[in-house]
C-alpha cells in the first residue's frame, strides 16, 4: 500500500501550540490534529504545508526544521507524516477548513483526542520542553 504523503505544521506562539479539529464528515472526524494536509504531485513538503495552512486557516507561515517523520497504517490506508516547526508570519488562524482551532500548552494536550498516528509526536512534545520555547 503506497502511503499518502502528509505535511503538518507545529505552529507555536507564546508557549502554546496550534491544533485543529477535523471536520466531522472527514476521515477521523472530530479528532484533533496538527494542521496540514496531503502533498500534491510535484509539490515539496514545505510548499504543501504553506499551501495547506493558507487554505485551512488563512495564515502565512515560514516552514522551519523537521521535528518528526513517521509512517502509520490505518485500515485501508497508510500515511507518511512529516511534522515541521512553523513560524507564523501573517494572519490570525481561522477555522476555514476544520471544525475548530485551539492554542494549547503542553499539559493541555492530554485533554484532546488525536489520531493514533500522532502519538509518537505527542510523546515527544510532552517530553521536550525546549520545543515550546
Amino acid at each position: 500500500m503506497q502511503p499518502i504523503d502528509v505535511s503538518a505544521g507545529l505552529v507555536f506562539r507564546d508557549g502554546k501550540l496550534l491544533i485543529t479539529q477535523r471536520r466531522s464528515q472527514d476521515h477521523l472526524g472530530g479528532l484533533w490534529e496538527f494542521p496540514g494536509g496531503k502533498r500534491e504531485h510535484g509539490e515539496s513538503d514545505e510548499a504543501c504545508l504553506r499551501r495547506e495552512l493558507r487554505e485551512e486557516l488563512g495564515i502565512e507561515v515560514e516552514v522551519k526544521e523537521l521535528i518528526e517523520s513517521l509512517q502509520h497504517d490505518y485500515p485501508g490506508k497508510s500515511v507518511a507524516l512529516k511534522f515541521f516547526r512553523c513560524q507564523l508570519l501573517q494572519g490570525e488562524p481561522s477555522a476555514l477548513a476544520c471544525d475548530s482551532i485551539a492554542w494549547v500548552n503542553s499539559a493541555q494536550l492530554s485533554n484532546f483526542d488525536f489520531p493514533e498516528a500522532d502519538q509518537r509526536l505527542l510523546d515527544k512534545l510532552r517530553a521536550q520542553s525546549d520545543l515550546w520555547a
